[in-house]
């Protein structure tokens, strides 16, 4: 899962729509002793002492230099890539920070991750938490962010390039016929195949377990006693895997849009599948009620709305529309599911996508949704893509057995996804069998995670998430045996830092003064 200023979001299932539905675990090869394989098992903490193969790592010194980026600072970390060998080869890690400015004591390190799996915590750091975050928190504590192996500047996982990204992500993936069933299998089979190709080495070891555990690395290096952390969406599940790894070094640990690791692939993807129905439910009674929705009037229930954009995309699945794209792509069924699915993500986009759905409906434009598109894959304007729908696949794959394992299991599953949402279902189950085809074997199984011993921790919950539903976010707070539940009755992903002066200020008090907010506390 994927939260940023601008588009929150999260990467999952849409991304079959180019990758794979957001999936957690928390096993790894190397991490044998952290983890029970059966299912409904808890997370066990490793042992405190350091062992002595790891010595090294944790030993090393970070040569700070210039990022380029005023104010901020950048260096690389070690680790190694299998903690089972720590002899047998490293992984280099690319580490920022910008130093806390005061006035006021430092309180120590505050690392972030905006989640995905995939995104680049460097650059949320960089163009958002490091300028963004409050300025009394700045003040207290260095900012700092590293990118998770096999994600953007830490040796990245590159599985295709722009023109086989753009094939990809216009693959039909809502398959009419056993034609184009094999066309998404194909689709599925080349991308795993170019994964394999770039880092056969490294795409073995990029679970969350296994990234966690760099946490750990990088806390010891910074010379921090404890961590204190703020994971957004996929982050969480990487925070609350490190808490179950190592209980007694959590600091203020701040999980904000909570995912819940006990859910095996299929029932994690079809609750989400449901959180986006929630999500588009709640655009539509906003839609119908502006003088410029295209999917209703005023008074058009919610269920007729999805109708209405349902028959869109199929009118698209049979005649793509120009987008005024510089290489040529079309707007494809695809495409325009994706670019409405990120504007889920921030309430603050809807007026963009009722402008985008306007321009496509009634004027054969698909310019607005292929942006949204765009936005969402991380595709620039020269045709290149960041490498997040690369690492989210990775990783993913990795950490959770598939959900499917056929073309068959899927078509068996569709009425149960499209009774979760009639408009998105039947895409985000055919979304969800990529990692049938990932050559790597998974690591991870659903389990639990309670993290005792562990300092309070605080999980963050908001009621309309379309990414990360609420009952996630419940879940995780119960498995806890420290956890402090935060809810947000509201729209869009995350909460910290979108408008809530009641959820930011909870949350501002637990990591400058150490006071968790009251288990169950809830802000409008």
């Amino acid at each position: 899962m994927y939260s940023r200023r601008s588009l929150r979001r999260t990467r999952t299932g849409l991304a079959a729509l180019a990758a794979a539905l957001l999936v957690a675990a928390c096993s790894s090869s190397g991490a044998s002793t952290s983890a029970s394989s059966a299912s409904g098992s808890t997370l066990a903490a490793l042992p405190q002492a350091t062992p002595s193969g790891l010595s090294p790592y944790y030993g090393q010194k970070l040569s700070w230099r210039d990022c380029g980026v005023p104010g901020f600072q950048c260096a690389t970390m070690k680790a190694p890539l299998d903690y089972a060998k720590p002899s047998e080869g490293t992984v280099r890690l690319a580490v920022a920070r910008k130093k806390a400015t005061g006035p006021g004591k430092r309180l120590g390190s505050l690392l972030v991750n905006p989640g995905g799996p995939g995104g680049s915590a460097v650059a949320y750091l960089q163009q958002y938490a490091g300028i963004g975050y409050p300025e009394e928190v700045r003040a207290r504590y260095d900012m700092v962010a590293v990118d998770p192996r096999g994600v953007a500047r830490s040796e990245p996982v590159e599985c295709l390039d722009g023109p086989r990204m753009d094939t990809f992500t216009q693959t039909d993936t809502t398959p009419d016929d056993e034609r184009e069933t094999d066309r998404l299998v194909g689709a599925y089979k080349d991308f795993a195949e170019g994964c394999e190709a770039d880092a056969p080495k490294l795409l073995s070891h990029v679970s969350t377990v296994e990234a966690a555990r760099d946490m750990d690395l990088l806390r010891a290096v910074l010379g921090d006693e404890k961590l204190s952390y703020v994971g957004a969406s996929y982050g969480t599940f990487l925070g609350a895997t490190y808490a179950g790894l190592f209980p007694a070094r959590v600091g203020r640990l701040v999980l904000d849009g909570a995912m819940d690791p006990s859910l095996p692939a299929r029932k994690l993807n079809m609750e989400q599948t449901a959180g986006f129905e929630t999500a588009f439910r709640s655009f539509a009674k906003d839609c119908v009620g502006q003088t410029d929705c295209p999917l209703g009037g005023k008074g058009t229930r919610p269920d007729q709305v999805g109708k209405n954009l349902k028959t869109f995309f199929e009118e698209l699945d049979a005649r793509p529309i120009g987008a005024d794209d510089a290489d040529g792509r079309e707007l494809t069924e695809s495409l325009a599911t994706t670019g409405v699915i990120a504007a889920m993500y921030d309430e603050g986009a809807w007026q963009q996508l009722r402008e985008a759905l306007t321009s496509a409906m009634k004027k054969d434009d698909g310019s607005g949704l292929l942006a949204l598109s765009d936005s969402y894959y991380e595709r620039d304007p020269d045709g290149t893509y960041s490498n997040l729908m690369s690492a989210n696949a990775a990783v993913n794959c990795l950490d959770l057995p598939a959900a499917f394992s056929s073309p068959d299991e899927v078509r068996e599953a569709l009425p149960e996804f499209e009774k979760a949402s009639p408009v998105f279902g039947e895409g985000l189950a055919w979304a969800s069998l990529n990692c049938a085809y990932w050559p790597v074997q998974p690591s991870g199984e659903p389990h639990r995670i309670a993290a005792a011993g562990a300092a309070p921790i605080v999980v963050v919950g908001t009621t309309r998430d379309p990414a990360t539903p609420y009952r996630w976010a419940e879940a995780l707070a119960g498995q806890l045996s420290s956890g402090r539940l935060l809810t947000y009755d509201g729209d869009g992903h995350t909460a910290y830092g979108r408008g809530s002066t009641c959820v930011d200020s909870a949350i501002n008090a637990y990591l400058l003064r150490g006071t968790a907010p009251e288990d169950g506390k809830r802000c409008a």
